[in-house]
């Protein structure tokens, strides 16, 4: 259909994550929780260019509003990147993450967690560096899917598939 955008697969995402704080919020209606995002990292599909391989550096965090209704996560999430060149790159996303049955039970630490499938998380995110060889990364759209990885002991890792939007 005629105007409409693509999607060019371009990398894929970890983020490792504790569990969030309780911060509440006398003015807004609905508080808010910092979830610290403790590692993971961002590698590009081998077709992909500028390639990233990162590491995911210092203590970022996502700062999350639930809907009153309860039905949804409201995301923006901070971070910093180290490239293996050395790059450094910061990220931010945000996005909108339905809370399911399964969800619930991973961030509820339920004993009956699994991970989650694609598809109850869509995120939009945003490159920043200094380095020529990654701008363009500044001056493109990502939005990605996401799901929660669920292994009993270990801590929960968010993986997102990004696509860069291009034209249809």
């Amino acid at each position: 259909m005629s105007g409409f955008p693509s999607l060019q697969p371009a990398m894929t995402v970890l983020v490792t994550i504790d569990p969030p704080m309780s911060v509440g919020s006398a003015s807004r209606g609905t508080p808010v929780a910092v979830v610290p995002m403790t590692g993971g990292s961002v590698k590009t599909e081998s077709s992909f260019s500028p390639e990233l391989d990162a590491e995911f550096v210092g203590t970022g965090a996502d700062y999350i509003h639930n809907d009153p209704s309860g039905e949804h996560m409201r995301l923006n999430a901070h971070g910093v990147l180290k490239n293996k060149d050395g790059a450094m790159v910061y990220v931010n996303y945000t996005g909108v993450v339905d809370i399911t049955p399964e969800l619930g039970a991973i961030l509820g630490g339920s004993p009956e967690a699994k991970t989650t499938d694609f598809g109850n998380s869509f995120i939009e995110m945003r490159f920043e560096t200094g380095d020529e060889k990654l701008k363009e990364l500044e001056t493109s759209t990502f939005v990605g899917a996401g799901r929660f990885r669920y292994e009993q002991g270990k801590p929960v890792v968010v993986e997102y598939k990004l696509s860069k939007v291009v034209k249809g």
